[in-house]
């Protein structure tokens, strides 16, 4: 499987306050990224997957809204983790 326990320790240590806090925003903004890229490449390959096109979608869907309430609660917070994973150009 492409997210082991491993993996996602290291997303919440490196974006997360620490390895086990899994509810931070910045974390599982991070770990819905990792998701998307998987998702993204996988799509390129199987094009006519429309269920992991669907899943893809929902994704994109939780992260947007999870950018908008930091946005909306702490702005530097926010562009801290815009920065980090180079969600814009």
């Amino acid at each position: 499987m492409y997210l082991t326990t491993e993996t996602k320790k290291e997303i919440f240590a490196k974006h997360g306050k620490s390895a086990t806090d899994t509810g931070s925003a910045e974390g599982q903004i991070a770990l819905f990224s990792h998701r998307i890229n998987h998702l993204t490449e996988h799509l390129k390959v199987n094009k006519k997957d429309f269920n992991t096109q669907r899943a893809l979608i929902r994704l994109v869907g939780k992260r947007r809204s999870l950018l908008d309430y930091l946005q909306k609660s702490d702005i530097m917070r926010y562009r801290a983790i815009v920065k980090e994973l180079d969600l814009r150009k």
